[in-house]
Parts: C-alpha cells; sequence; structure tokens
C-alpha cells in the first residue's frame, strides 16, 4: 500500500497551512512575546475559510454555533484559534494536558518509543512492558496506603469509577448477612461527578426511578453531621463511600483532610469501602496523588485524565489485594491497554518528579494571588475554592461571575464558569504545569484588571 499521508493530504491544504503557520508563530517567540499578544487577533495565522463547521455536531456539543474561536494550534499554554486569535489557556484543555499542547520532552519520548518498537495499543491479555511498569510504579506511589493492584486496562475514568463501583456492590453480595440487611447503600458528596457511566450518573441524581437494587445517599461536602448521620441510619448496609478530593464539578470545592479521614474511619467501622476519585487531582500535585498528600488510606483510588499529560485517554483504578474479586471481563476498555500512552504516563511521573519544588511554589502563587483577589474586590468575589493548581474564584452573584467570564475570554484567558446550577457563580481555573511566574504574574494581573474596570457588570 502505498498512499500519500501527509496532512495536506489528509486534512486539506488549508487547515495544514494555517496550522503549521500558527504552530511556528507560537515556538519561535519568547513567553513574554506571547503574552503581549494573548487576545490579539494576528493577521495571517487564521484560516480564510473554515473546511469544516460544526453541522454535524449534537446540539449540546456546539453543533451548528459559530467555529471562529476553535483551536486551530497549540503550544505549552497557549493556542491559536481558527480566526487567528491568541488564547491563553488557563484549563488544561479539558483539566487533562498536564503539560500543555504538546509538551516537546513528551512528544520526543513518544517518538523515540515508536521508533523502538513500542505499539500504539494491543489486547489486554498479552500486555507490554509499559503497561506493567506503569502499574508498578503507580501502586509504589500509593504504597504507604496499602494499594497494590492496578487496573490498567480502561480507557477513561467512568469506566474506572464503575470498576470501582462494581467492586463495592459485589464485595457487598457475597456477605449473605449483610444482603438480609437490606439493598446496599452508596454515599456520595452532592455535586459529585464519578463519570458519564449511567450508574454513576444516577449517583448525582440523573435518571430518576431507572435504577433500582441500590440506594443513593448525597452528603453536602464538609458536613461532618450530615455524614455521620448518614452511617448512623444505614449502618452495615453501606457499602462504600466516595469522594472527590477538589469537586471541580462543583466550583472547585475542596474537601478537607478532617472530613474525608471521618469518612474513611465510619467506613471501616461499618466495613465500607472509601473510593477517591483522583481523576482530576492526579499528577497535579507534588506527590502526584493527593491522597496521599492528605495523609489518607482508601481502600480504592480512581486515577485518569492528567496521568497521560492528555495524549490518549488511559486510566486506572488502585486496590488493594483482596478487593480483587471481578472476573477477566467485568471491566475492561478495548483500547485500555495502551502501551504508547503508558510510556507518556511513564515520562509523565518523571517531570512531575523533578518539577516538585517548583509546582508546589507556583501552585501556592496561584492560589494566595486568587485570595489576594477575592479579599480586594470583595465587594463581588465571595473567596476562592480549591487548592493550589485547582482553583476558582467564587463570586457573589451568578450574574457576576458569567460576566466575568465573557470578559476574561475576550480578553484572551480560556477559563470555565460554573453557573449553570444554584448557587453556582464561580470561575475556574486549572492551570498546566508549564506554567511559569510570568504566566501566573499576568494572569492574575489580568484578573485585576478586570475586576477593577467592572466592565461586564
Amino acid at each position: 500500500m502505498d498512499m500519500e499521508m501527509t496532512c495536506e493530504a489528509v486534512l486539506g491544504s488549508e487547515f495544514a497551512g494555517a496550522a503549521r503557520a500558527a504552530r511556528e508563530f507560537l515556538v519561535s517567540r519568547t513567553e513574554g512575546e506571547l503574552l503581549g499578544l494573548v487576545g490579539e487577533k494576528v493577521a495571517g495565522l487564521g484560516l480564510r475559510r473554515p473546511g469544516h463547521d460544526k453541522r454535524a455536531f449534537p446540539a449540546s456539543y456546539g453543533g451548528g454555533k459559530p467555529c471562529g474561536g476553535d483551536l486551530l494550534a497549540g503550544a505549552g499554554m497557549f493556542y491559536v484559534t481558527e480566526e487567528g486569535r491568541v488564547m491563553l489557556d488557563c484549563t488544561s484543555g479539558h483539566y487533562q494536558m498536564t503539560w500543555g499542547y504538546n509538551p516537546p520532552e513528551l512528544v520526543r519520548l513518544m517518538e523515540d518509543a515508536t521508533r523502538v518498537g513500542v505499539v500504539w495499543d494491543n489486547h489486554s491479555n498479552i500486555p507490554s512492558q509499559p503497561v506493567k511498569q506503569l502499574a508498578d510504579e503507580m501502586t509504589g506511589l500509593a504504597g504507604e496506603a496499602g494499594l497494590d493492584r492496578a487496573l490498567l486496562g480502561v480507557c477513561t475514568g467512568s469506566v474506572a469509577c464503575s470498576t470501582a463501583l462494581k467492586i463495592m456492590l459485589a464485595r457487598y453480595a457475597k456477605d449473605a448477612g449483610r444482603v438480609k440487611l437490606g439493598k446496599p447503600a452508596i454515599i456520595t458528596l452532592a455535586g459529585n461527578y464519578h463519570g458519564t457511566d449511567m450508574v454513576a450518573q444516577w449517583l448525582r441524581g440523573m435518571w430518576p426511578g431507572l435504577v433500582g437494587g441500590v440506594e443513593a445517599v448525597s452528603v453536602e461536602p464538609n458536613d461532618m453531621s450530615g455524614l455521620e448521620a448518614a452511617f448512623a441510619s444505614r449502618g452495615r448496609r453501606v457499602a462504600g463511600f466516595w469522594a472527590e478530593p477538589i469537586m471541580m464539578n462543583r466550583e472547585a470545592i475542596a474537601v478537607s483532610r478532617e472530613f474525608l479521614l471521618r469518612a474513611q474511619g465510619l467506613c471501616r467501622e461499618n466495613d465500607a469501602l472509601t473510593a477517591i476519585d483522583e481523576i482530576q487531582t492526579c499528577c497535579w500535585y507534588p506527590e502526584t496523588l493527593m491522597s496521599m498528600r492528605l495523609g489518607l488510606e482508601p481502600d480504592m483510588l480512581v486515577v485518569g485524565k492528567g496521568m497521560t499529560a492528555g495524549f490518549h485517554p488511559l486510566a486506572g483504578l488502585l486496590y488493594r489485594r483482596e478487593l480483587d474479586i471481578l472476573e477477566q471481563y467485568d471491566s475492561i476498555s478495548t483500547n485500555g491497554n495502551a502501551s504508547l500512552a503508558a510510556v507518556v504516563a511513564l515520562g509523565n511521573l518523571r517531570l512531575i518528579a523533578a518539577s516538585r519544588e517548583r509546582m508546589e511554589r507556583l501552585a501556592r502563587m496561584h492560589y494566595e494571588g486568587l485570595v489576594s483577589l477575592a479579599e480586594e474586590f470583595g465587594d463581588v468575589a465571595q473567596g476562592v475554592n480549591g487548592e493550589g493548581f485547582l482553583s476558582g474564584l467564587k463570586f457573589r452573584r451568578r450574574e457576576d461571575a458569567l460576566g466575568f467570564h465573557r470578559a476574561a475570554l475576550e480578553r484572551g484567558l480560556w477559563v470555565r464558569a460554573h453557573a449553570y446550577h444554584e448557587g453556582h457563580s464561580a470561575v475556574l481555573s486549572k492551570h498546566a504545569l508549564v506554567v511559569t511566574e510570568e504566566i501566573e504574574g499576568f494572569v492574575l494581573g489580568v484578573c485585576r484588571e478586570l475586576l477593577r474596570g467592572r466592565g461586564w457588570r
């Protein structure tokens, strides 16, 4: 088979030429030069006419909406839109690109791994060394918690979460005495997000009436009395407790160490399982796993998103050996044994290990900078949620959060607004780990400028 496989041949010369020009523009300029152009439309960089619009997309994913602001090319934390506008991505894509767009170290590693024979993907019955090595290194990171099993044959965090839920329910079903007490109860935090699996969505209030045989119990994050009441009224019927250390689906609320330790203790008292969902937090803190930072010892720990730095979806579940009770194909993704993605994940772990002091310092600068802004503009800002790079500026009014978000986008900062549920009024960020003091200072300066100007109100 002798076919021409170039970007021009496959994607068209219009797109390939524009993308190449935009990429060259980004990599040939200093960080300071790019910061000076954030929000600006640069002549000669965009597409003269988009080759494809979004008419085939579903409405929930922008179907029929203008596409000039869509991404053309990216490098680090910067990207250029199809209309040639320079943007600073403050959310790491969709919270998953640990080192930003196409980090050169990981791109080189991926290319070298391909040259030496590492395949993109393969059957889970014949795992290659990278996947086995990644399992060893991830369980090593969770060693203090005694998590010595790693399921890496799953592609997304949704499947990893459903695996943990299956283990909870399978363990409950094996206990005949417990089954006699009634249907199992799963305790989650209000506003949780444990994937797009239907049962996981049902746990957060979706699909009412369509799931039976399990009781879903919702507790407000950091509500200690509510947590204790939930366990006290159900006792050994509790099959498991779920929590995300930083709830990025609920305005980046940080769940306190004291609350999580109490939940862990209550699970042990009632022979229930603790599952910590680190799909958002893993790889964004110097310890790699936030559970280790907090001194937790969960029974199960879900990892994903940033583990492969956004290269290819690969998630995992770390757990104790006595919970290895599922059959081989009870939880699997066809493309969940991705050898090349595992290589990138291993490289990612090494970058984190070499950057721990820097990560700690810049995360503190980011968070404390937001706190200072909230104090300075307390008439509109209520405070700051989260910890480190996973943070949200909480506004007093939903309208102000939305107005600030629009103004930030116009100024060239790609941030996210959480204002689609009652009481939500936060603007979120999750900086990639390539962030520098100069970028942090720029972002905080733009936020101060917008908060002072109030043109968005």
